[in-house]
């Protein structure tokens, strides 16, 4: 099923989730699709919920750990969701489905001093570091999916009222704010953006003039992370938490968060404030005289 190969593709760039998640992830759908085959489904519009149970009903009789299910299970429906932003499917045969209970880990964010080296880390004085030193506000400063940021049309973005519109996963269009310093950024890239072929109408374009792939972009976080000497494995998608994070630091609305995150249900906003109180923790007891 050539999807999958799209879905693992998207999980990389969009979710940012470790080599070897996407490793374990390649392998369970393709035993997936391979049970699928068995059933005669190669049309995904063809997968019924009672062909995903049995799917599951036969793992279970394998066995496999409480992990190994819910990694699983996470990415069938992790595909499944894929599926229907893609309009492969109406309806996801795998929704109301529960997972096992296992701890999760809270998501990893930035330090304010590496997010300032990583933004006054590339070049200004030359037209792609104008564009990289925008993109990298545009992360921080808006909380963007790559993928949002990626084919972020340039009608989309107005620097006069200070916000942008983002379509996000199922075509939800959302307005989220920008900063002073995004502004700033945007403005001095679209000065230079057309000094060079321009064939895409997007935001940002490489130096061909196409709008830049996730791969690209990606590119371009890896490279001013390293140049900022940031000792973590820094990915788009963190600097999505650490916009998140910080927000939830200073002050705030969690439903204010949630709506420029683009998030259906408010439970996904709040693993931040576990991020927020697990920091505050760690800090009282590492300086507290009585902790």
């Amino acid at each position: 099923m050539p999807l999958v190969d799209q879905f693992l593709q998207t999980v990389v760039f969009e979710a940012g989730l470790a080599e070897a998640t996407v490793s374990a992830y390649a392998a369970d759908l393709r035993g997936y699709v391979d049970f699928l085959e068995t059933k005669g489904v190669r049309d995904p519009k063809l997968i019924t919920r009672e062909v995903v149970l049995d799917h599951l009903v036969a793992l279970r009789q394998a066995p496999l750990s409480a992990r190994s299910s819910a990694r699983h299970l996470s990415a069938i429906r992790r595909f499944h969701a894929f599926l229907r932003d893609e309009r492969a499917i109406v309806t996801d045969p795998t929704e109301g489905f529960d997972s096992p209970r296992l701890k999760r880990g809270l998501p990893k964010v930035i330090a304010p001093t590496d997010i300032e080296r990583m933004l006054g880390a590339p070049d200004i004085s030359t037209r792609d570091g104008l564009r990289d030193a925008a993109i990298l506000e545009l992360f921080y400063s808006c909380g963007l999916r790559i993928s949002e940021l990626a084919k972020l049309p340039l009608r989309d973005v107005s620097v006069e009222e200070g916000s942008i519109r983002v379509r996000g996963k199922g075509s939800k269009v959302r307005l989220v704010p920008l900063g002073a310093r995004a502004m700033s950024r945007i403005r001095a890239w679209m000065a230079v953006r057309s000094d060079a072929k321009v064939l895409d109408d997007t935001l940002f374009i490489g130096p061909r003039g196409r709008k830049m792939t996730r791969a690209s972009v990606w590119q371009v976080v890896k490279r001013y992370a390293r140049a900022a000497n940031v000792k973590q494995n820094v990915t788009p998608h963190m600097l999505r938490h650490t916009f998140a994070t910080h927000l939830l630091d200073n002050g705030a609305d969690l439903r204010a968060v949630q709506e420029m995150l683009g998030h259906t249900d408010i439970a996904t906003t709040q693993i931040y404030t576990h991020v927020s109180t697990d920091r505050l923790s760690k800090a009282h007891r590492a300086f507290h005289p009585r902790a």
